[in-house]
């Protein structure tokens, strides 16, 4: 099973390798791109493995930390306004890549444990390092990005085939919001 994924995951980013960047040093637009691949690639690959695994309460986890974290992160991005270290445009404060990146480690060290989590964690934590490299965040940016991200998978995300005894979950009546904890003794 592990080696389909694995193979599943280096097809996707060899797959992807042929996209390129522009307007950056050779190597800066290196690590720019593998930042990019692997914004799309994670995702895809966390997919992947619920659908190998047929993990559709997963797919549910995930589609609620995904919709929390982007929109997190755009609400933030367009209220802040900061500037890119290169200039570019005003949208630096907090970084989607890591945002995402750190969402899908998050999300698998959840649900599938550290074995799977710690891999993604290492991935996801390049891509922080490559956007700053990169010179489109800062570290404030990408520190921000990761605690959304993380933070999402944390509130919506179970582990993988275990009995729940603690549950705790946002709840909102439309006028005020609140925290819902239930605990099964």
């Amino acid at each position: 099973m592990r080696n389909r994924i694995t193979l599943v995951l280096l097809s996707l980013l060899v797959s992807l390798l042929p996209l390129r960047a522009e307007g950056l040093s050779r190597s800066r637009e290196a690590v720019k791109l593998s930042s990019d691949v692997l914004l799309v690639a994670m995702p895809v690959a966390t997919a992947t493995t619920m659908l190998v695994m047929k993990d559709w309460t997963g797919f549910k986890q995930a589609a609620l930390t995904g919709v929390t974290t982007l929109g997190a992160t755009y609400l933030l991005k367009f209220a802040v306004h900061k500037k890119r270290p290169d200039g570019s445009n005003n949208l630096s404060f907090p970084s989607g890549h890591t945002s995402i990146t750190f969402a899908n480690a998050a999300f698998v060290q959840r649900r599938y444990g550290w074995a799977w989590g710690a891999p993604a964690y290492a991935v996801a934590a390049y891509v922080g390092w490559a956007r700053t490299y990169a010179r489109r965040h800062d570290w404030w940016d990408v520190a921000a990005g990761a605690l959304i991200g993380a933070g999402s998978a944390y509130i919506y995300t179970r582990p993988f085939a275990r009995d729940n005894k603690l549950v705790i979950s946002p709840v909102s009546d439309g006028n005020s919001f609140g925290v819902y904890a239930s605990l099964v003794f």
